[in-house]
């Protein structure tokens, strides 16, 4: 009998849980909040139409010091990388086989200049003679011949010692253009033989003014020909150097673009392996803190400032061939807004344009709420809660353009 109670005991509590479960299965759960995302208000300004190019410096001149004559090193003139002027003093050499070789040749045109002196009086005695009967005329002629022989001795001679003496000269071997020289690769007492396969001695560069070369791809060359062709048509007849066309350029540490240049000279020639044309210009250096070889970024003004519309980049979406910003709309839901991405800016803000020219109204709008943070959150034409940096709500500047389809 108790056994039977029990078992009435336990159905009865089976039975009471299962209607609770049954009520709480049918009652409805409240949905949950709508995802926050992170927007951002676009930025409207005029951006400056600009092509931006990597390049690098070079030296206006570059001189390889070799020596003309062979000879020892007596001395080094100059500390490694020294700032020099032209006709500096940079190596001497032993010069005393030189002048040797000078006073040798003097001392040999001097008894050739006796010798003539000699000849020339004898050639006057038999002139006189042959007047006289005295002497015959094959003997006046053989005499001004020896006369002119001596004459042509002296003269060689004397070309001669000009030649030596030059080597005399070359033994001093100085810099032929102001700029910094390298270091000393042969030091005092090494033997340096003369010819382009000789060792360098040191090489030195020129500093001021310094080139700097970039090159343009054949698509921005072409564009920039066109707004010239908008704005100047003559321009493009003449020649780069008299254009003087100006461009900005800045090193790897520099913030933006701090230098200014002119350009000077163009390749006549599209390069068809990389479709670019190598351009050069030229720029002041006149406190030598640019260094032939460093690396540049070349900016090149293109026209004038466009009004434009910008996003941060990371808020470009891409689909496939499209890309697209994802933005909140006045009844808080998320609409899609295709994009044509122009230039990125060194701040990280990217031009965008609508897809195409007649499709203003589709256009990313100042007022336009775009998502940069919870993409991954955010679903086409679900709600979302709009919120700045700091988290706080961030209301609807006005009613959005929905696009079309969207």
């Amino acid at each position: 009998m108790k056994h039977r109670s029990s078992h009435r005991a336990r159905a009865a509590t089976a039975a009471l849980l299962a209607l609770a479960a049954c009520s709480h299965e049918g009652a409805e759960r409240p949905a949950p909040p709508p995802p926050k995302v992170t927007v951002i208000f676009p930025e409207a300004r005029d951006v400056e139409d600009a092509e931006f190019f990597n390049g690098w410096t070079a030296a206006v001149d570059t001189v390889e010091v070799r020596s003309r004559v062979r000879g020892h090193i007596e001395k080094v003139n100059f500390t490694d990388g020294d700032i020099v002027k032209a006709g500096d003093l940079l190596f001497t050499l032993d010069a005393r086989p030189f002048q040797a070789d000078v006073d040798e040749a003097t001392s040999k045109r001097k008894v050739f200049e006796a010798q003539l002196v000699a000849e020339r009086k004898d050639l006057a005695r038999l002139e006189e003679l042959l007047g006289k009967g005295g002497a015959s005329q094959k003997q006046v002629d053989k005499k001004d011949a020896d006369v002119k022989a001596l004459e042509a001795q002296i003269a060689a001679t004397t070309s001669e010692i000009e030649r030596l003496q030059l080597d005399v000269e070359f033994t001093k071997i100085a810099s032929p253009i102001a700029g910094r020289a390298s270091r000393a690769q042969l030091t005092e007492g090494n033997l340096v033989g003369a010819g382009g396969s000789d060792p360098v001695l040191t090489t030195v560069v020129s500093m001021d003014p310094i080139e700097v070369y970039f090159d343009v791809p054949e698509r921005s060359l072409l564009r920039v020909r066109a707004e010239t062709q908008r704005n100047d048509p003559g321009q493009l007849a003449e020649a780069l150097r008299e254009r003087k066309v100006p461009f900005e350029f800045g090193l790897e540490t520099d913030d933006g673009y701090p230098r200014q240049g002119v350009l000077d000279f163009a390749e006549n020639l599209v390069d068809s392996g990389t479709g670019t044309l190598r351009v050069r210009g030229t720029a002041p250096n006149t406190d030598g803190f640019l260094v032939a070889g460093s690396r540049v970024r070349v900016r090149l003004k293109a026209g004038k400032p466009v009004p434009s519309v910008l996003v941060p980049d990371v808020a470009l979406v891409a689909d496939q061939s499209l890309r697209y910003v994802l933005v909140v709309g006045p009844d808080e839901q998320v609409l899609r807004k295709d994009v044509r991405p122009g230039r990125l800016l060194e701040d990280g803000m990217r031009v965008v344009l609508p897809v195409a020219a007649n499709k203003a109204e589709e256009a990313v709008l100042p007022t336009d709420r775009v998502i940069v943070e919870g993409l991954a959150r955010a679903r086409i034409h679900e709600p979302v809660e709009a919120v700045d940096q700091e988290g706080q709500p961030v209301p609807s500047r006005g009613p959005a353009h929905r696009p079309a389809g969207g």
